[in-house]
């Protein structure tokens, strides 16, 4: 059981510093909120998860599964209103091409 519970650690943290290099090397607001909202969510809840497993059936698993399902309500909407605020405040979108460049050119 040890081993399971690691093995959900481990991937949970996994998980947070790829979001956390995701947000650190993605161009702009709306990408880095998509990578860090997706890898924050899996690793919290892999972690979790591996609590669960630790504290067996008990009073902590009715409280931590209250915990993931408010995560899966509380990270998505949270991503969506900075995303949706950095539209209305006219933030771009990174685009990866040069000014004249044809999309095309590459078979794109």
């Amino acid at each position: 059981m040890n081993w399971l519970v690691i093995a959900f650690m481990v991937s949970g943290l996994f998980f947070f510093t790829a979001g956390t290099v995701g947000l650190l090397r993605f161009p702009d607001v709306y990408t880095r909120t998509h990578g860090a909202t997706k890898c924050d969510t899996l690793g919290a809840l892999l972690c979790i998860i591996g609590l669960m497993v630790y504290n067996g059936w008990s009073l902590e698993l009715v409280k931590l599964s209250l915990l993931v399902i408010f995560l899966w309500i509380a990270n998505p909407t949270a991503a969506h209103l900075i995303t949706k605020a950095a539209l209305r405040w006219g933030i771009p979108v990174w685009s990866s091409t040069a000014e004249g460049e044809d999309n095309n050119e590459h078979g794109i």
